[in-house]
């Protein structure tokens, strides 16, 4: 279990909205920063994620509005 439950979230979470957001909504920084969680495997996901926990708190939050307008448009 870890101390931080918005890590032990983002680490249960598909990582492409993430992803997603950070490439479309991020700086320049954190579109590499999405292009890197896209292709890391888990261990170097859980790296991002631990390291950066907070920002990738704030993309995953913004993932998933990404996903339900998304997915609202496609009803």
């Amino acid at each position: 279990m870890t101390a931080d439950p918005r890590l032990s979230r983002l680490l249960a979470a598909e990582p492409y909205w993430v992803a997603r957001a950070m490439q479309e909504q991020g700086s320049r920084f954190y579109r590499a920063l999405g292009q890197a969680l896209e292709a890391a495997d888990a261990q170097n996901r859980r790296l991002i994620y631990a390291t950066w926990t907070a920002e990738c708190w704030d993309f995953y939050e913004r993932g998933e509005r990404l996903r339900q307008a998304e997915e609202g448009f496609e009803k």
